[in-house]
């Protein structure tokens, strides 16, 4: 007898659909269109030779040790360089409050499967990551959604959504992907005061925290709420702060080292390093040591300098060829740094039918339904996410022009 696999699946495998931005990428490998699809980063800063340097220096010197198993926990220097970096913003994190992982997305995916049973409840923003709603969807939580602004979440309406089933709150402070906005220090304050008021963990995701192109730094969460709680206990530095923060070396170094980590309470660490442990055993060795050895000495802070100007050239690109290129009744805001804009189109227009003539002019985008949780509200089907990080200035212009005559024929039907 033949088997029917779809028979076999578990009940949360036919609650996982496939990443739509990753479907949106088969198109972009047709010749001659343009993608503001994905949000990669320039390609052509990658750190190639110093790499490849580095990868002579570790395997000549520690080459066994580099091709070995290792820790669950990551490689020692490269956890004390982050806990050191952590350090900087008056947190007393050491080593043991570092986990390194195969990317930030494993990160949303060890917290959500550590703490997450199914049918409780997540908080998110709206719109939030696609991905984070696709690994949520995949421990069958239910994904509650506040509204955003120009000043990021609105968190006065946390108290709306939270019950006893709340696990956590995931939020992107600095220039979410995909609405580009910033969570103001007022709304920080409120939201970690929420946290302690409830006993609520939040998890914030910061991958674009180094892209800041205009206005003044923002404490992060995980700084706020450690300034109410000074000292520690039993040794851990973080002591009983109830932030869990992420980060990743994709967006500063190269995606393809497949590196993040997790900044959290011993405690949380912990029952973390048992999840991976489940997962893949450990993080690629060898890419942590490439890594820690390209950036041990110096290297990050001029080469993150460097990708901050080039983001924020292609940024003003972008809004400039906005301006001239697209139809009246289009909106969009201005980010103060990251990977994204987020675009508004007229009432009249769904950015998912706009995406089928955009692609037969040569360029491509990700509707915003994409972002948005199925909290029994509708997502806004007028929206879309251009990424401006990854085209040259030529390409940004060319690509906006393309999408300038997709909407005018789109305006014209």
């Amino acid at each position: 007898m033949a088997i029917k696999w779809s028979d076999r699946y578990s009940s949360r495998t036919s609650q996982v659909g496939a990443s739509a931005i990753r479907e949106i990428f088969k198109l972009t490998q047709v010749p001659g269109i343009i993608s503001f699809a994905g949000g990669l980063p320039a390609s052509e800063m990658f750190p190639v030779r110093e790499v490849q340097e580095a990868a002579t220096r570790v395997l000549k010197d520690m080459g066994s040790q580099a091709l070995q198993y290792s820790t669950t926990e990551g490689h020692l220097p490269l956890r004390a360089f982050i806990a050191d970096r952590i350090s900087r913003h008056g947190i007393k994190a050491d080593e043991n409050n570092i986990l390194i992982t195969s990317g930030s997305q494993q990160a949303i995916d060890l917290i959500s499967r550590v703490f997450i049973d199914p049918g409780e409840r997540v908080v998110v923003e709206r719109p939030t990551f696609s991905a984070a709603l696709q690994t949520f969807s995949s421990y069958q939580a239910v994904c509650m959604g506040v509204d955003t602004d120009e000043d990021g979440a609105v968190v006065s309406q946390l108290e709306e959504v939270i019950d006893g089933s709340t696990k956590f709150v995931y939020i992107q402070p600095n220039f979410q992907n995909p609405g580009g906005t910033t969570l103001t220090l007022e709304r920080r304050r409120e939201l970690v005061a929420t946290s302690e008021r409830h006993g609520l963990p939040i998890v914030e995701d910061d991958p674009y925290y180094e892209f800041r192109f205009s206005g003044a730094d923002l404490p992060l969460l995980l700084e706020l709420d450690a300034q109410e709680r000074p000292g520690g206990r039993h040794g851990d530095g973080l002591g009983e702060v109830n932030i869990i923060r992420l980060g990743t070396f994709s967006k500063t170094l190269a995606p393809g080292l497949r590196l993040g980590w997790i900044v959290a309470p011993r405690d949380v660490i912990g029952p973390l390093v048992i999840a991976k442990q489940a997962a893949d055993l450990h993080t690629s060795i060898l890419n942590q040591m490439l890594a820690y050895e390209v950036i041990k000495d110096g290297f990050l802070g001029p080469h993150v300098q460097r990708l901050r100007a080039i983001y924020r050239e292609r940024r003003d690109v972008m809004l400039s060829a906005m301006d001239r290129h697209l139809p009246g009744g289009v909106h969009w805001a201005v980010p103060e740094g990251g990977f994204f804009l987020w675009v508004t189109l007229p009432e009249c227009l769904d950015a998912s039918v706009l995406l089928q003539e955009a692609v037969k002019q040569g360029v491509a985008f990700v509707p915003g339904v994409t972002f948005f949780p199925e909290d029994g509200r509708q997502p806004r089907s007028n929206t879309m996410r251009l990424s401006f990080s990854f085209c040259t200035p030529s390409v940004i212009e060319e690509g906006i022009l393309r999408l300038g005559r997709a909407l005018s024929r789109q305006l014209e039907g």
